[in-house]
């Protein structure tokens, strides 16, 4: 139930949903495998998996919802492949150049016949809907599979305006800070052995390390010579440790043993339902914190562009 990574946005004029309404909704976008012609398909399953029933779980004003995304594997290099094989053995037999399109309703020929005969792969994206703090976060890996979660939320709903989570300082001027002058270290942050740095004089060089002593000198040449901090490991009040990057998302988050310990004490037996919503619960008190004393460290929250509908 932990979450590996997240993209956090801002939710403006929140849905006034009750959890029975939202529910219906979500089992309207129940999640049903890929028929055959079907590049991918987004719909919600139960968090708990073939071990749940529900399709969504809210405790003390915080709601868990779980996207399925399967998609049909079909590498680009394949069809071409086969396009161009087709193509130079009508071009033989016709004795001409095939025109541009032709070699695209073979494309799509080829596209159509293979697709059914692609690998499958199936994806799940939490998402994680704070009412309390009109703060929405996904666990995904990429910015891309987090838009892919919040459009089927969108859809679901009918609207959804959010906006990526956004700071008064951005995170690369303070990860940057933080690197070069140790006394700007806010109290509660201790650094982590990853970072990036990126270059700044023009030729996009990034210098990444891990396992690294972040107050050694190679650091600290780096920065000197003009490079910024673009992902930086720490811990955040001794509770969970992560690799911020420059856009604001969390990833590679390791919550402390303390609290895993309490997770493991509060064991709610074989109820894989029970089970989830116990972890999820302490889990998001962890985070909401984490998160203010984050956005606190970064100057506060920005104001947010135009939403998107």
């Amino acid at each position: 139930m932990w979450f590996k990574h997240l993209h956090l946005y801002r939710l403006h004029d929140a849905p006034s949903l009750t959890a029975d309404e939202l529910l219906a909704a979500l089992d309207e976008q129940a999640f049903r495998p890929l028929g055959e012609s079907e590049a991918k398909r987004l719909g919600w399953q139960a968090p708990a998996g073939q071990g749940g029933s529900r399709r969504l779980h809210e405790l003390q004003g915080q709601r868990l919802l779980t996207v399925a995304r399967q998609e049909r594997l079909l590498p680009a290099s394949v069809v071409r492949e086969a396009v161009e094989s087709r193509a130079a053995e009508r071009e033989a037999a016709e004795g001409r150049p095939l025109r541009r399109p032709e070699k695209q309703a073979l494309k799509e020929q080829v596209y159509e016949e293979f697709l059914p005969r692609a690998f499958v792969r199936t994806q799940r994206i939490d998402l994680w809907w704070d009412t309390r703090n009109a703060l929405i976060g996904v666990n995904a890996s990429s910015r891309a599979r987090a838009e892919d979660a919040l459009d089927l939320l969108r859809q679901t709903l009918g609207s959804l305006k959010v906006t990526p989570l956004a700071t008064k300082v951005t995170p690369t001027r303070a990860m940057t800070e933080w690197l070069s002058q140790p006394s700007a270290r806010p109290a509660g942050l201790e650094l982590g052995d990853q970072v990036e740095l990126k270059s700044t004089t023009g030729d996009d060089s990034v210098l990444r390390g891990r396992q690294v002593d972040l107050d050694g000198d190679d650091i600290q040449t780096a920065l000197d010579s003009g490079r910024q901090a673009t992902r930086l490991a720490f811990t955040i009040q001794d509770a969970v440790s992560l690799v911020l990057h420059d856009d604001l998302a969390l990833k590679s988050l390791r919550f402390a043993d303390a609290v895993l310990d309490e997770a493991a004490e509060n064991e709610t037996g074989d109820d894989p339902e029970l089970r989830l919503e116990t972890d999820f619960l302490l889990m998001t008190q962890v985070l909401a914190r984490s998160i203010e004393q984050l956005i606190d460290w970064l100057g506060g929250e920005a104001s947010p562009a135009a939403p998107t509908p």
